[in-house]
């Protein structure tokens, strides 16, 4: 049992997790390459994907703090450690239900940098974005360095008031706040937007339009989430505690937890990846349960469910997706489909070089969309609509019950 890790469970502050003995599947290699290859970066992944984790790794590396990444692939390979100002934007910390609420946080994120650089906001001026132009260019001056800028889920004032009287003005607000982010390019070290959907258009794409979009690169398709590589080469003791604790053996238990949590490709040339908050949480209780989905579920996918009539048994059988569907804006959306990948109830299962072919990734996911998600289809169909929900649930209960003698744990 002293070979076990103590998996961070919820934890996503890099300096939590190296400084308490935390395990930490090493993903610097890549982050080294995403800041010495561009500036200006956005990439999209599901929920409880890492995004928070990745964006505190990033803040950790900026500030010079090298002595968190001792042992770590990047500390043999940095010779520089230079330290940067960082503005931190974490757009998920409340529940968006109005103005008001994205007013409050906003000045709450703000107000913290200008108290600790002593700047006086213009009293005339209360825009946001000449508010972070005002931070920006202040922390450039009374430092003498570039600025790295990181924003944690931007998107999550929209995506909480998504298809209510809000969010036209919490898109306008938004998209001012990023504004000056651009035409201050010469003050700024490093630009990062993580988030779940991509709003364009309309909303923030339109003012930044340089950045580099990494959603679906293959060059940084593993810098979230947990590959099978690492798995297997890294948690055998973990994964054989797990199984003694079900009575399987080894073998057993990795083909249980791949058809549990693997099957995430988000790109045409993706290795397997596993959700890892549902694989760490498995192995760190080692227990098979559905924790992903019970985290919840964005509500603007139950309101694209309901508003669009969508044949319960089509999810069992894949979908067709051209790359021209992934591109498309959340706000005008005409079909569920892309944020249903963007969330990560789809990912990709093939691509012939022409089209994509969406599925479910895993049995988690499969059992959690039946549960979270197809109710909202079922409201509107009086067509057969529980039967095909309960053929779609006998498969998944034959299909996962064949592989051992293993407990589901309902969360």
């Amino acid at each position: 049992m002293s070979d076990l890790k103590l998996f961070p469970i919820g934890i996503q502050d890099f300096a939590q997790l190296r400084t308490n003995g935390y395990y930490y599947v090493d993903k610097t290699e890549l982050v080294h390459k995403l800041t010495h290859t561009s500036r200006f970066y956005f990439m999209a992944r599901p929920r409880r994907f890492g995004k928070s984790l990745l964006i505190s790794t990033l803040q950790c590396y900026f500030e010079g703090r090298k002595e968190l990444f001792d042992g770590l692939w990047i500390s043999k390979h940095e010779t520089e450690w230079k330290k940067y100002p960082v503005i931190r934007l974490d757009m998920s910390l409340v529940k968006y239900t109005d103005h008001k609420t994205l007013d409050f946080t906003l000045h709450k994120i703000l107000s913290s940098f200008e108290e600790e650089y002593g700047i006086k906001p213009d009293p005339e001026n209360h825009a946001w974005g000449a508010r972070l132009a005002s931070i920006i260019e202040s922390m450039h001056k009374i430092t003498g360095e570039q600025v790295v800028v990181l924003v944690d889920e931007y998107d999550t004032p929209m995506l909480d008031t998504f298809g209510e009287e809000p969010f036209d003005s919490v898109r306008k607000e938004i998209r001012n706040l990023y504004t000056p982010i651009k035409a201050l390019g010469g003050m700024i070290r490093f630009v990062f937007l993580t988030g779940i959907s991509k709003f364009s258009q309309l909303s923030i794409f339109s003012e930044l339009n340089n950045l580099r979009t990494i959603t679906m690169s293959d060059e940084y398709a593993s810098i979230c989430g947990i590959t099978e590589d690492e798995l297997f080469s890294q948690m055998k003791p973990d994964i054989q505690s797990l199984a003694d604790k079900n009575t399987m053996d080894y073998e057993e238990a990795c083909k249980v937890l791949k058809k549990k949590y693997d099957g995430y490709h988000f790109s045409p040339n993706c290795p397997d990846v596993y959700n890892p908050f549902s694989l760490i949480s498995a192995l760190s209780d080692r227990e098979i349960s559905n924790y992903w989905f019970s985290t919840g579920t964005p509500t603007v996918l139950t309101k694209l469910i309901a508003k669009y009539r969508m044949d319960p048994v089509s999810f069992d059988e894949g979908f067709i997706a051209t790359q021209e569907m992934f591109d498309a804006p959340t706000e005008t959306a005409d079909d569920p489909i892309p944020m249903l990948y963007q969330s990560g109830y789809l990912t990709i299962k093939k691509f012939d070089g022409y089209d994509y072919t969406l599925g479910f990734p895993n049995d988690e996911v499969r059992i959690g969309f039946l549960k979270a998600l197809l109710p909202y289809s079922a409201t509107r169909d009086g067509n057969g609509t529980e039967k095909k929900l309960y053929k779609i649930g006998a498969n998944f209960d034959s299909s996962t019950r064949t592989l051992g003698r293993w407990k589901i744990v309902e969360a």
